[in-house]
This record gives structure tokens, sequence and C-alpha cells, in this order.
């Protein structure tokens, strides 16, 4: 990997994950029953269902008392600063709190696709990916199972965990559940998806979408600041924003870099991705506006915007 900007670096010898502070002084556990409690009467994503999820109820996302989980492994499909050359401790999370209709991984999201697992079980996932010898335990879609995630990674921690913590998420989080994670996530990893609130109504089945997100990388960024590397370049801290350009939707990709860029910071480490392609209900007569790929022109040209508003840190996954 490159040279490491010094702004950016954190030295090997002076790391350690953002929890083992809190786990030293009580303070991981009280959040833990914090979280838990909040399952009884669920206003743990922006969807406020009110659900008593202790009792094994459902709202909106589908999940009661366990988190589902569908597969975890060393990933070596993310970006290169997270897998590394040992991969990214990925676990996959089922279910969503979104219902967006180009979904890639619908099987999971949207079918549910996976199985129930305690709290001691998912410890076990993480202490047994860090035995793999990956660089870091990536959550993927928890914003609807913040507290089954805390159980467990206070269970793993008692335990040896001691790698950094990656939230990758759809940016559908509330702040309620972000506060919790304040000084536990070492790296948060959003996707802003739509600016438009009557698009992320017609397409994520969340009206509202936009505005969470907005708020949620602001608090993201608050916590953990621009993405920091050790000397190998591998991510230790800081927020890495991912953004899957649409096809035929420029101004949404606009709007999102410029917000990034004068709201959060210059400094903003951004993966804007071409790798769209039509899924789970796009088709010629579902949504055939977005049944296409992108071009390499409107590829090109959200680059040349990311650049225009003076974002630099760039992540070009093709």
């Amino acid at each position: 990997m490159s040279r490491v900007d010094e702004r950016f670096l954190i030295r090997g010898e002076t790391f350690e994950p953002a929890y083992m502070h809190l786990y030293r002084t009580g303070e991981l556990a009280r959040r833990v029953q914090e979280a838990r409690q909040a399952l009884a009467d669920c206003d743990l994503c922006p969807r406020h269902c009110h659900v008593n999820r202790l009792e094994n109820r459902i709202g909106v996302c589908r999940t009661g008392r366990y988190a589902r989980v569908s597969s975890y492994f060393p990933h070596m499909g993310e970006e290169d600063c997270l897998r590394g050359w040992r991969g990214s401790g990925t676990i996959f999370f089922s279910w969503c709190n979104l219902r967006c209709v180009f979904c890639q991984n619908w099987e999971i999201s949207q079918k549910g696709e996976g199985v129930d697992i305690t709290p001691e079980h998912l410890a076990r996932m993480m202490l047994e990916l860090q035995a793999m010898g990956v660089h870091n335990i990536n959550w993927v879609t928890p914003e609807h199972v913040v507290p089954q995630a805390l159980e467990a990674l206070l269970l793993a921690v008692e335990h040896g965990l001691r790698l950094p913590i990656v939230y990758n998420t759809s940016a559908y989080d509330s702040l309620h559940s972000l506060r919790l994670l304040d000084g536990i996530i070492d790296i948060y990893m959003p996707d802003f998806k739509f600016w438009t609130p009557e698009l992320a109504r017609r397409y994520l089945k969340a009206k509202n979408y936009p505005e969470v997100a907005r708020q949620a990388i602001k608090e993201m960024h608050r916590q953990v600041g621009p993405l920091k590397f050790d000397e190998h370049g591998l991510a230790k801290r800081g927020l890495l924003v991912r953004h899957l350009v649409m096809p035929g939707y420029l101004e949404e990709t606009r709007h999102i870099l410029r917000f990034l860029a004068e709201e959060i910071s210059k400094d903003t480490y951004v993966n804007i991705m071409a790798q769209y392609y039509p899924s789970w209900q796009v088709s010629d007569t579902r949504y055939p506006e977005l049944n296409r790929r992108l071009t390499r022109e409107e590829y090109r040209e959200a680059l040349r915007m990311a650049h225009e508003v003076g974002l630099w840190r760039l992540d070009r996954r093709q």
C-alpha cells in the first residue's frame, strides 16, 4: 500500500480499539444494559416502531430479541484499507430497516436468509474471525441490531477481542443508537444513497432517509473524525462514506458530494462506486428507469463532481 499522509496516521504501537477504554471503566457494560432495555419499546432506528422486541415482537425490521446472521467470513471484497492482506472480518446481519427496490443482497435484507443467534454465539463469531487473522470486525447492516451487537461485543471483549469495529450501514440510523455507540465504534462506513425525499420514498420506501442520513453522518464524523490509517495503510479509525452512483441520477450525486465537502469535511474519505446493476424489484415493468447499468461517462462525471467540490480522498471502486 502507498505511504500514508502523516496527518491521517495512527502508529501501530499507540492504537487500541476505542471500546477498550469504555470496557475498563465499566461504561461498555452500562451501554449494553441501556441498549437492551431500549428493545422493550423499540425506537432504535428511524422507524420508531415502539414494539417490545424483548418479547420477540417485530416491527419494520422483522427482527425480535435476537439478531439473525446470514454469514461471516474474512471478506476480500471490501476497500483495500479494510481488507488488507487477511480480509475484513465481515458479519452479515439479516433483514433491514429499508426497502431498497434495487437491493443487491435482497435474499439477506428482504427475505431474511440466515439463522437467529444468541449474543454468546455472535461473540464466538467475532473471536473466531479474530483467530483467522482478519484486520477488523465488520458489522454489515447493523442499524436494527445495535443492542444485540453490543451484548455480543461485551462478551467477546471479555474473552480477548481486540480488533477495531467497522459499522457498515445504510446511514438510516437513529441518533439514539449512534450515541449508544459513541466511543465504541472505530470506523463508521455509511452509504449515502439519495438526497431527494421523493426519490427516497420511491426507491427506499423511506421519505425521511435523506435528512436522517445527513444527521447520522454528521454524528459519526463528530465521534471519529476523518479516516486514519496505520503505517501499512490499514484503516484504524474514522469515517469512510460510500456512495453508489445511480444511473440517470447524477444530480443526487452532486448534492451528496457537496454536502460531504461543505458540511462534513473536504478530508472525508469517499468511495464513489460504479457497480450498480438492476436487481431485486427492478425490471422493465417495475422501475424501468433503473433497469440499466451506469455508463462510463456517468461515472467519470461523478468523479469530476467530487474534485469540483474539493473532495480529494477518493477510493474509486469500479
